[in-house]
């Protein structure tokens, strides 16, 4: 089965899951900075999420570059993906409106952590398609910052019982981890190109 479909698909449901987002900004009513001041909250949020919501877009398509093939796995492996992001703008709200009480703050962690177990389920999926041996497997290596993140997820879940601003702060971490390129696919990739050449 081609992928094609997959990714256009995936890229459709994610530009409307960044629109949703965008649609949440609202101006304040006043023009001062003390009222903009007052959006704060807000806007952290939504960049925060528009952060995470663009590293598995740029992920997810480095990931598929190096696929050949779908199969219906990984099809709903990837609509199970999709479902978890597409929660990111209810708890990026909820966060957001109630000024990082605890408990929105632990269900936004949640709204993380679950699309970091999808992705990873998903990137399985397509390596139990792929085999062992293939371009897909090299590039994707032991996958330490997946697994890693999974972690601190959790750990800042369990932090906002203790105090919410830790959580965010690792939220915060995880995401300029992810912003750091990762040249592991492309790297891949671009040796395969040059292997195809010579031969």
């Amino acid at each position: 089965m081609e992928k094609q479909r997959l990714e256009a698909f995936s890229d459709g449901v994610i530009a409307i899951i960044i629109t949703i987002m965008a649609l949440e900004l609202k101006p304040p009513h006043e023009a001062s900075f003390s009222a903009l001041l007052q959006v704060a909250p807000v806007f952290f949020s939504y960049v925060l999420s528009f952060a995470y919501i663009a590293i598995y877009w740029n992920n997810h398509h480095h990931l598929l570059q190096a696929a050949t093939h779908v199969t219906g796995g990984v099809l709903w492996a990837n609509i199970h993906l999709l479902f978890w992001l597409s929660l990111i703008p209810f708890a990026s709200a909820w966060m957001s409106e109630n000024h990082f009480a605890q408990a929105t703050v632990a269900i936004y962690g949640v709204s993380l952590l679950a699309p970091a177990i999808a992705y990873f389920i998903l990137s399985r999926m397509l390596l139990k398609t792929h085999g062992p041996e293939s371009t897909l497997t090299r590039a994707i290596g032991a996958d330490v910052k997946g697994k890693l993140s999974v972690l601190l997820y959790l750990l800042a879940i369990g932090l906002t019982l203790v105090d919410p601003r830790f959580s965010l702060a690792i939220y915060v971490f995880v995401a300029l981890m992810w912003l750091a390129p990762d040249p592991r696919i492309e790297r891949v990739l671009a040796g395969q190109r040059r292997k195809e050449s010579r031969d």
